[in-house]
């Protein structure tokens, strides 16, 4: 999977202008994680057709950064996800986002960025599919 980080201004419309333009060109978004600080706005996403997504936001003038992304799914109880993270930590593998991305039946489905995606894939429950950008 890929992720975007787009950064915007943090003002009024900026995510709106972002979501139509991607909307416009069919991209759908599978998962997002925003937020706003002194006027900066930064917009993490993981779409369905990313070479469609780039394209959008480079004639669109966005400055925005494509990352690799792992998928896991964890069980969904108590201790997964800090068992998971631990690992990564004493691998000293940098967690750079994580996303939900689903729940199904007893399993949580994460989209996680880090800083070593080949080192991090064998650690992860489940791994999906790690896609060099």
């Amino acid at each position: 999977m890929t992720e975007f980080v787009v950064r915007l201004d943090n003002r009024p419309g900026s995510l709106a202008r972002l979501t139509e333009l991607l909307a416009g060109s069919g991209v759908n978004i599978d998962a997002l994680a925003a937020w706003g600080h002194n006027g900066d706005g930064v917009v993490r996403l993981i779409v369905d057709e990313p070479e469609a997504c780039a394209r959008v936001l480079d004639e669109a003038g966005l400055a925005f950064e494509e990352r690799t992304v792992l998928s896991a799914l964890l069980a969904n109880r108590p201790g997964e996800l800090a068992r998971v993270t631990r690992a990564l930590a004493e691998a000293a593998i940098n967690i750079e986002a994580i996303f939900v991305l689903g729940a199904h039946g007893d399993g949580l489905e994460l989209a996680i960025a880090v800083d070593d995606p080949e080192a991090a894939l064998p650690l992860l429950p489940i791994a999906g599919s790690l896609h060099a950008v």
